[in-house]
């Protein structure tokens, strides 16, 4: 006769992968045309000039040059005011 009662499973213990994502291209670095800036889920950053968006939100470099990172203030319609970040290349 066992002096212990079994003990259960527990259903916890999993986890999914580390997306990676994030800035990969600080401001002031030097990039090549093609190279990822920001990885994100939704848009976070928005592209300004000489940089593009992916379908999957991805932010890359379309020509080479200097990654400059801008906030902006935008009002909503209802008169809200908020910041949107954009990524440059100069």
């Amino acid at each position: 006769m066992s002096h212990k009662k079994a003990a259960g499973s527990t259903k916890n213990g999993r986890d999914s992968r580390a997306k990676r994502l994030g800035v990969k291209a600080f401001g002031g670095e030097v990039v090549k045309a093609g190279t990822i800036i920001v990885r994100q889920r939704g848009t976070k950053y928005f592209p300004r000039k000489g940089a593009d968006m992916g379908k999957d939100h991805t932010i890359f470099a379309l020509v080479s040059g200097q990654v400059t990172f801008t906030e902006k203030s935008l009002k909503k319609f209802d008169g809200r005011i908020y910041k949107d970040k954009f990524v440059n290349i100069k």
